[in-house]
């Protein structure tokens, strides 16, 4: 990549599908890491990965009296892990069985004194991977990584300043590694019905919920795009207009899709987010019966 790289790349899904894959399951290990030690803030906050200014970070893990980091570097594509005592450790990107990245991870953990047990088996797959003896060759080409993680920067900017507008409860912008997508949440302050799943699911949807986020695509939609979504759905969102004119409502998965080539190519990439993002939120928020009036920033509040 170099300075005249697109501010809003192209990232086709069938040319980066390989390594796509991989860093699925990487970011899986790196996130059960966090999982075992980061603090249990509800939704599943404190798990999350975060983007940086060279790829992707856990928040501080505690071991101990000591504290550490694990952060994907797209840039030198490394995994740095990164010790509150000054001793850190560069675990090379590069092509190798998922089961080999799993033993060299856990081995320089233990190296550095800051050893963790996690459970080896991959989740919100279709079908479920085991880390620590997958030997399957796993690609990796750094320069579709690093263009994901570029679109992630864009992503992040958008949704970070448009989240901006609200004074209800609201998400961080947070990586979410098991689905791979970006998200975040706007909560009404009302409790939602109960719902059966697994707990994380329970705890994520236990108060009404509007959600918006970005997706790299896998299947049934196999291309990268945004998406909307209320939980509880109220009556009649499906049918509701929304912008931009490329935007539209997936049976399927019972979301707002806006494909991120139609973001791309827009004269303004920003500003078609922007009025994907309002609009969604307005319909559902409208038919959902929130108080936008209370939980809005209206121009000159503050």
């Amino acid at each position: 990549m170099t300075d005249d790289t697109p501010t809003w790349p192209s990232l086709p899904y069938a040319a980066w599908q390989d390594t796509y894959s991989t860093l699925h399951l990487w970011s899986q290990m790196v996130g059960k890491v966090a999982l075992a030690l980061g603090p249990p803030l509800n939704h599943c906050w404190g798990v999350a990965l975060h983007v940086t200014a060279r790829g992707l970070s856990t928040g501080m893990l505690p071991h101990g009296a000591r504290s550490f980091t694990l952060a994907f570097d797209f840039m030198d594509h490394v995994l740095v892990i990164a010790c509150t005592d000054g001793e850190t450790r560069r675990l090379p990107l590069a092509a190798r069985s998922v089961g080999a990245f799993y033993r060299t991870l856990m081995e320089a953990l233990a190296d550095m004194r800051l050893a963790v047990r996690i459970w080896p088996v991959t989740v919100e797959m279709p079908t479920p991977v085991r880390l620590d003896d997958e030997t399957r060759p796993a690609p990796y080409d750094g320069t579709w990584a690093q263009r994901f993680w570029r679109v992630l920067v864009q992503v992040d900017r958008v949704l970070t300043a448009w989240r901006c507008d609200y004074l209800g409860k609201s998400s961080p912008v947070n990586f979410f590694w098991g689905s791979f997508d970006m998200a975040v949440t706007r909560f009404s302050g009302r409790r939602a019905p109960p719902r059966s799943g697994p707990a994380f699911e329970r705890d994520a949807y236990s108060h009404e919920v509007i959600s918006h986020g970005f997706w790299p695509g896998s299947p049934p939609l196999m291309e990268p795009a945004f998406y909307a979504y209320a939980v509880p759905q109220p009556a009649g969102l499906a049918e509701a207009a929304v912008q931009p004119p490329q935007a539209y409502f997936h049976p399927e998965l019972s979301e707002f899709i806006l494909p991120y080539e139609a973001v791309r190519l827009a004269a303004s990439p920003e500003q078609a987010l922007r009025a994907f993002l309002q609009s969604t939120w307005e319909r559902a928020a409208e038919l959902g019966q929130w108080d936008r009036a209370a939980l809005e920033k209206r121009p000159g509040t503050g």
